[in-house]
């Protein structure tokens, strides 16, 4: 009953919010003559009516960064993108430059952007959400565009005022209009109005994909029977006997992408693939806002062209040389893959939430960060600096700390390899993977050793790869494995064995820390209830820092920034804790399992387990299941995999 109630409310709350949706999207539509036009509405926002394309999408993308109610200068690109990219912050702030600069009048604007990547990177979902954000952003005051009323291309209605008074017009609003009328609006200004333009009908506007206004979008067909047409339209032969000119505006198909895309912006899909006249007309129509179709002047168009297409195309582009005067007239910006493993599982979440069949299934807490560092590694490259394997890379590119490298080099070690990123494993590919274990699991849940397996099953059945990259894949497989998920699997269960383990770990930090201080100090240690004096403990302070490979020549930078980095929390009136300091942290966890691992191996043994280690592998799976995101059979598994690896140690 009571369910029942709370959906009957639910359902009138919706009904509700769609009711105020309707009369809110009612209240801001605005009709009206040209002439009601500039006394009502132009007066309000002069400057915001005479914007181009490229303004428009930089004046949405600083909207949408929108920070205490107040609008910033620079735009906080994320907030657009925040919650469907990951790891392409750079791609990102790239394309939004792009804006910035087109948007100041700069030689920018009459440039076609394209982004680069490789497929599943991202590119077509940066596209979408710009769409996405121009057609909300239609709806706002701010927002609001006005066109002349049946005009096939949405123009401005400002396009009416005629060239020899637009130097008053510019006097009187402080704005210049760019621009001309349309064929199609020219003859209906002489049919319909006599001339008299100030009687042109003009309403309001909102951008909108689906209903062709603002936004276009080609996919290119078969190269040998692409049209251009597509593009700019054509003769309309139903018409042509009703006017009898087939040059006559009214006759032509106004239902090219371009047309649709005015005011707003036009999407290239795989733009390389389509007949090198496309490209040309493209491109004139970026840098001089205008095509030119038979039988017709040429045709003022406003729109900012965003086009994508993948490595293989652009490779083989690159290849022609009479391609090189249009490559000069375009912005490329690389979308490559991300190199962060935990951006990497993001998006597998992401994925992963809109496909039906994972609802119901569990994955344990490193299923998909396995998955991820897996992918990531097939992306990143050898580096030539000694002692920095793809292990310590791909927990550098994670922002974790790694020995011997600082923060500040990690842009100088991204800057070796610049190509990294746009090749390796997709994340449909791992995504694909998980499906087919998913369908083949009967308990509903999966443990990343069931994923790596699905994982190696992925690798030995796809016909793409040669045996060279296959083996490859499978050897970074077992690196995800054994670097990755054999530490984290451990910690969770030696966490889940030792209930006041947080406690003791912090109280382990703590004695490190004031035995580096009192060495670097060159002091003794006081007890503090002997009252007895001593030297540092050498011994212990190495046996924590042999945990995290600190060499015997690099123990004393090391405990020189612990030292460093606990003076900035405490001046911050911050306690120093584990998670200050993320290889400490490694260093104490895995200094504590090892004081602990006879026990470990007790309470976990199979072989016949008294009531008492029965009890405590229960309590263990109960702690994982409760506090660690495992469920009873990810748990299990867990427990006995920690066992066998302590059995091979």
């Amino acid at each position: 009953m009571t369910g029942n109630h709370m959906t009957n409310d639910s359902q009138a709350r919706f009904i509700d919010s769609l009711t105020a949706f309707t009369k809110e999207h009612q209240a801001r539509h605005w009709e009206g003559s040209f002439g009601a036009f500039l006394g009502e509405v132009l007066p309000q926002r002069p400057h915001g009516l005479t914007r181009n394309s490229h303004q428009y999408v930089w004046d949405m993308l600083r909207r949408a960064g929108l920070n205490g109610g107040e609008e910033d200068t620079e735009p906080k690109q994320r907030s657009l993108f925040a919650d469907e990219l990951f790891g392409i912050d750079d791609a990102l702030e790239r394309a939004v430059d792009y804006f910035k600069a087109a948007s100041a009048g700069s030689e920018v604007g009459r440039r076609l952007l394209l982004l680069l990547g490789p497929p599943s990177g991202g590119k077509s979902t940066m596209v979408i959400l710009l769409k996405r954000g121009l057609e909300e952003y239609s709806h706002t005051d701010d927002g609001a565009l006005y066109a002349i009323r049946g005009c096939p291309t949405s123009e401005n209605p400002l396009h009416l005022v005629p060239h020899t008074l637009r130097g008053n017009f510019c006097e009187t609003y402080g704005v210049e209009i760019a621009g001309q009328v349309c064929p199609y609006c020219r003859m209906r200004m002489e049919e319909e109005f006599s001339g008299d333009f100030m009687r042109f009908p003009v309403h309001r506007i909102f951008i909108s994909e689906a209903g062709r206004s603002g936004i276009g979008t080609y996919a290119p067909h078969d190269p040998t029977t692409a049209d251009i047409a597509d593009l700019v339209g054509s003769v309309d032969l139903s018409k042509v006997s009703k006017y009898g000119d087939e040059g006559d505006p009214r006759a032509w198909s106004w239902s090219g992408a371009v047309y649709a895309a005015s005011r707003g912006v036009l999407e290239m899909i795989e733009i390389l693939k389509v007949k090198r006249e496309f490209l040309y007309l493209l491109l004139t129509l970026t840098q001089e806002k205008n095509v030119k179709v038979s039988r017709f002047p040429l045709i003022y168009l406003d729109e900012t062209i965003l086009a994508h297409t993948n490595l293989a195309e652009f490779h083989k582009f690159l290849q022609e040389r009479e391609n090189e005067a249009l490559l000069d007239r375009m912005v490329i910006v690389k979308v490559p893959y991300t190199l962060s493993y935990k951006d990497e599982a993001r998006i597998y979440t992401k994925l992963i939430s809109a496909t039906p069949n994972f609802r119901e299934v569990h994955l344990d807490p490193h299923a998909l960060q396995v998955a991820a560092v897996f992918a990531v590694l097939t992306r990143v490259h050898k580096s030539e600096r000694e002692g920095l394997d793809l292990t310590k890379k791909v927990s550098l590119y994670a922002g974790e700390d790694v020995e011997g490298v600082s923060p500040s080099e990690v842009e100088r070690i991204r800057g070796e390899s610049p190509e990294e990123g746009m090749s390796g494993v997709s994340p449909r590919f791992v995504i694909n993977a998980l499906s087919k274990a998913i369908s083949k699991s009967e308990a509903r849940s999966l443990t990343t050793m069931e994923v790596l397996l699905a994982l190696k099953d992925a690798i030995d059945s796809d016909a793409r790869m040669d045996a060279k990259q296959k083996r490859q894949w499978l050897d970074f497989l077992v690196i995800a494995r054994k670097d990755f998920y054999n530490r984290w699997v451990k910690e969770d269960v030696h966490k889940a064995l030792f209930a006041s383990f947080e406690q003791e770990a912090q109280g382990l930090l703590e004695k490190y820390l004031d035995e580096v201080e009192a060495a670097l100090d060159h002091r003794e240690i006081v007890d503090p209830i002997t009252g007895e004096r001593r030297s540092p403990d050498e011994r212990f302070k190495r046996a924590v820092e042999e945990k995290i490979n600190i060499s015997e020549s690099g123990k004393v930078s090391f405990r020189q920034e612990v030292v460093r980095k606990a003076m900035v929390a405490y001046k911050q009136g911050e306690k120093f804790t584990l998670d200050s300091h993320a290889r400490l942290h490694q260093a104490i966890e895995q200094y504590l399992f090892e004081e602990r691992r006879d026990v470990l191996r007790l309470v976990t043994s199979t072989t016949r387990p008294d009531e008492e280690a029965r009890q405590k592998i229960s309590a263990v799976q109960r702690r994982l299941a409760e506090e660690y995101g495992y469920d009873e059979h990810s748990a299990k598994e867990a427990l006995n995999y920690v066992t066998t690896l302590l059995s091979q140690e």
